[in-house]
Parts: C-alpha cells; structure tokens; sequence
C-alpha cells in the first residue's frame, strides 16, 4: 500500500477520520478524569509525608515479594473492592494507589474514590518508574 493511497483515503474520508480522533480524544480525556489526574513521584512523597497517608501497593504477591514501596499497604487489585475495610484509618488521608507501570492504578483509584477515599490519587509510571529513578524499595 502506498502513501498516496494512504492520503487519498484522508482526503476522501475525512468527517469518518475526523470522527474517530474526537472519539479517541473524549475516551482519553474521560478515562484520566475519573480516577483523577495521575501524581508525579514527587508529589505523592510530599503528599504521603505531610498528610499522613499511605501508599497502597495493587499488584499481585510476587511483584510486591520482590519489592515495594517502604511502609506500603498490599492489597491486590482483584481483591481491593472486597478488602478496601483495611484502609479505614486511612480514609480522610492521602492514599497513594501504585501499581506496576501506572495503568491499573485508576480503575482501583476509582473503586477507592466510590468507597469514600476521596483523597485517593494514583502514582504516574508506577513502580517502573520509582525503579527507574533508583529509589528505595523493600524486599520481603
């Protein structure tokens, strides 16, 4: 297939490819509006040390085995909707949701915030990046 065909195509159909990036561009936009926006790792340290928060560590056991955030509270994702009753003290606190790379961190902010956290907020990268910025982990 060459380029022509690919720009004639565009050309031709262009309310059906104008469609479809307004479509894409309100499905983005509405997914990272509800679990609200994303902290830097910055940011959430700041916000954990000065409200007395928690980080909650969603990912399954052998992930979280290897390494986790210190004082991190493990609560796989599958289980968080039924096990959220552990967080109760922290629930007029931050509370922190990392997982693995950053994209399973808002659906489970979301069940948070419906279970009235409503200072959850979720970590931006997750542990890759906390990792990549050679940041202190703890192994059990």
């Amino acid at each position: 297939m060459s380029v022509d065909l690919i720009f004639q195509f565009l050309g031709q159909q262009w309310i059906l490819v104008a469609a479809l990036v307004t479509t894409l561009a309100m499905l983005a936009l509405h997914e990272s509006r509800k679990a609200g926006p994303a902290l830097s790792i910055n940011e959430a340290v700041q916000l954990i040390n000065s409200g007395g928060g928690v980080f909650l560590d969603i990912r399954e056991a052998p992930d979280f085995a290897r390494g986790h955030i210190t004082d991190a509270v493990h609560i796989p994702a599958a289980a968080l909707a039924r096990r959220s009753s552990e967080l109760e003290k922290y629930r007029q606190k931050p509370v922190v949701v990392v997982c693995k790379i950053g994209h399973a961190s808002g659906p489970a902010t979301k069940v948070l915030r419906a279970q009235g956290f409503s200072r959850a907020q979720r970590l931006s990268g997750g542990m890759m990046e906390w990792d990549a910025q050679k940041l202190p982990v703890v192994s059990e």
